[in-house]
């Protein structure tokens, strides 16, 4: 099914390479409100899918959300954790779902 609203991929980008590897204390805690952050739009089907990519060049993050306006996802990402530890590369892309 397609929907009315605007579909978007997002990749996580970590500060380096080794990042799952050799996080520290205070970057795993970022990264752990980051989850919890998270959380709220996948309970709530803002965001489809969301889950680390294990790439051998290094992990990123992915995420595909479904949201009303260019301005909400914005401001998903701003409140992210995550985000400035982190970057993200924003795509928009044409989404087919599964009907609910």
């Amino acid at each position: 099914m397609c929907t009315d609203k605007k579909s978007y991929f997002l990749k996580l980008n970590p500060p380096r390479a080794s990042f799952t590897t050799d996080m520290t204390d205070a970057e795993r805690a970022i990264m752990s409100r980051h989850v919890a952050y998270w959380k709220q739009y996948i309970e709530d089907g803002t965001c489809v899918v969301l889950g680390p990519v294990s790439d051998p060049k290094g992990a990123y993050g992915i995420a595909v959300v479904q949201v009303e306006s260019e301005a909400q996802l914005n401001k998903m990402i701003k409140n992210d954790p995550a985000n400035g530890l982190n970057s993200y590369e924003i795509y928009p892309m044409r989404a087919v779902t599964k009907q609910q």
